[in-house]
């Protein structure tokens, strides 16, 4: 559940995204998320970083 500036930006986002026609789905919201709060560069470090774990 999103609490906060989290459910603000998602309630914007959503009725954009479903004015547009766009299925919203899990899939969805899991990429307009991670844009959104996770840059790139980031998710990558943390991808590397878990790699390395043993």
């Amino acid at each position: 559940m999103l609490v906060g500036e989290a459910k603000y930006w998602w309630r914007g986002t959503h009725k954009m995204l479903v004015t547009r026609g766009v299925v919203v789905d899990w899939e969805c919201f899991k990429r307009v998320f991670l844009e959104k709060y996770f840059l790139e560069s980031v998710r990558h470090a943390k991808e590397v970083e878990f790699m390395r774990l043993h």
